[in-house]
C-alpha cells in the first residue's frame, strides 16, 4: 500500500510539473509572436523579418521596380508637408501616425484643378502589416497623397513608434483605427475615407467593415494580401516559425491571449466580419504568396457581402503585388475607386 502511494505521489508530481512546462511554453509562444519587446530579445522580429524575405519572389523586375518606388518615396518625403500625430486608446497607449498633406494639383488625379486648390476631403487611411511599421507603406501614401489624398500612416500599437503590449492581429487594431477615424472626422467633417492595408493591415480593415457601427464616411477599402482569420494565421506561424503542432498549442495560446491580452483570436476575423460588409472592397494578392496564401483573398472575395472586386497578381510573393505589376496594381486601384469614391 504504502509503494503504491508512493507511485502515486510520483505521478502526480510528474503530471504537475508536466502541466507547470506546458502552460510556461504556451505563454512563451503568444509572447514570442505577439510581444514586441519580448520578440526583440528572442531576436525573432529580425528572425521573422529574414524569413519574410526569403519567402518572397525574388526577380529581377520585383527588385527594379521595387528600388523605383523607394527612390521616388525618398524623394517625395523631401518635398511633402508632414507631420507627427497622435492619439491615446482607451487602455492608456499612446499610437503614433505620420500625416501627408495633399498635393495642390496632380496629374492624374481624381481632382480637379480648382477642387485641389480649394481643399480635397478625400483621405486614405494606410495600415502595414504583422511586425511592421509607417515608413515602408510611404511608397503607397505617396501614391495617394499625389492623387489629391490626406493620407494617415500609422503605427499599430506596440509596433514603430506606437506603444502597446500586445501585437493584435488586427482585433485590437480595428477598434485602435477608430480613433484615426475620429481624427480624421475632427478635421474634416465630409470627409470621404479610403482604407487601404497590406497583409495584417488588410485584415484590420476587413473587420472594421464588418461592425455595425463602421463609419458612413469610409467609402472604400483596398484589402492587399489579407488574411482570413488569426486563429487560422497563429496556427500556420506555430508550425513554421516554432516547429509545433497547431494543436492543441493554438487552443491554450487563444485562452492564454485571452488571460494576457484581452482578446480571442477567434473574435480576429476578417473572413466573418466581410459577411456583413457593405463597404465596397477591393481584394488583391499575389499568386505566389508563401506566407498567406492567394486562396485566403479568394475566400474573402466570395464571402464577402458588399461591391467587391479581386485582382490576383501572377509571380508576386507576399506584399509584392505592387512591386510585381505597379501597373496593373494601381490602376485597377484607381478605376476602382472613380467607381465608389467621386470626386471631392
Amino acid at each position: 500500500m504504502k509503494r503504491k502511494r508512493k507511485v502515486f505521489k510520483i505521478l502526480a508530481v510528474m503530471v504537475l510539473l508536466s502541466a507547470v512546462l506546458y502552460v510556461i511554453l504556451v505563454n512563451f509562444l503568444v509572447s514570442a509572436a505577439l510581444v514586441p519587446s519580448f520578440m526583440r530579445r528572442l531576436d525573432a522580429f529580425q528572425r521573422i523579418t529574414d524569413e519574410s524575405y526569403a519567402a518572397q519572389v525574388q526577380t529581377s523586375d520585383i527588385q527594379v521596380n521595387r528600388q523605383l518606388a523607394l527612390n521616388e518615396t525618398e524623394e517625395w518625403l523631401q518635398a511633402v508637408r508632414s507631420q507627427k500625430i497622435s492619439v491615446v486608446t482607451e487602455d492608456g497607449f499612446t499610437l503614433v501616425a505620420a500625416e501627408f498633406f495633399p498635393a495642390e494639383k496632380s496629374a492624374g488625379s481624381q481632382l480637379s484643378t480648382e477642387a485641389a486648390d480649394s481643399g480635397s476631403h478625400l483621405w486614405a487611411l494606410v495600415l502595414h502589416g504583422y511586425t511592421g511599421w509607417k515608413e515602408e507603406m510611404y511608397p503607397f501614401a505617396r501614391w495617394y497623397q499625389e492623387q489629391g489624398y490626406h493620407v494617415i500612416v500609422p503605427d499599430l500599437r506596440c509596433q514603430g513608434e506606437s506603444e502597446g503590449d500586445f501585437i493584435g492581429m488586427g482585433w485590437t487594431d480595428h477598434f485602435d483605427c477608430r480613433l484615426w477615424i475620429n481624427y480624421i472626422l475632427s478635421q474634416d467633417a465630409e470627409a470621404v475615407i479610403v482604407i487601404h492595408g497590406q497583409s495584417m493591415g488588410a485584415s484590420t480593415a476587413l473587420m472594421m467593415s464588418g461592425d455595425a457601427d463602421v463609419s458612413a464616411h469610409i467609402a472604400a477599402i483596398v484589402s492587399d494580401s489579407a488574411y482570413t482569420d488569426a486563429y487560422a494565421m497563429f496556427g500556420d506561424k506555430i508550425k513554421d516559425w516554432f516547429h509545433l503542432p497547431a494543436f492543441p498549442l493554438v487552443d491554450s495560446a487563444r485562452l492564454a491571449l485571452l488571460m494576457r491580452g484581452g482578446y480571442d483570436l477567434y473574435d480576429a476575423s476578417a473572413l466573418d466580419a466581410v459577411t456583413r460588409s457593405s463597404v465596397p472592397t477591393l481584394f488583391i494578392h499575389g499568386a505566389a504568396d508563401v506566407m498567406i496564401p492567394a486562396r485566403m483573398s479568394e475566400e474573402l472575395y466570395e464571402a464577402a457581402s458588399c461591391p467587391k472586386e479581386l485582382l490576383i497578381i501572377d509571380g508576386a510573393g507576399h506584399g509584392q503585388p505592387q512591386d510585381k505589376d505597379p501597373e496593373a496594381y494601381y490602376g485597377t486601384i484607381q478605376t476602382f475607386l472613380a467607381e465608389y469614391v467621386p470626386p471631392h
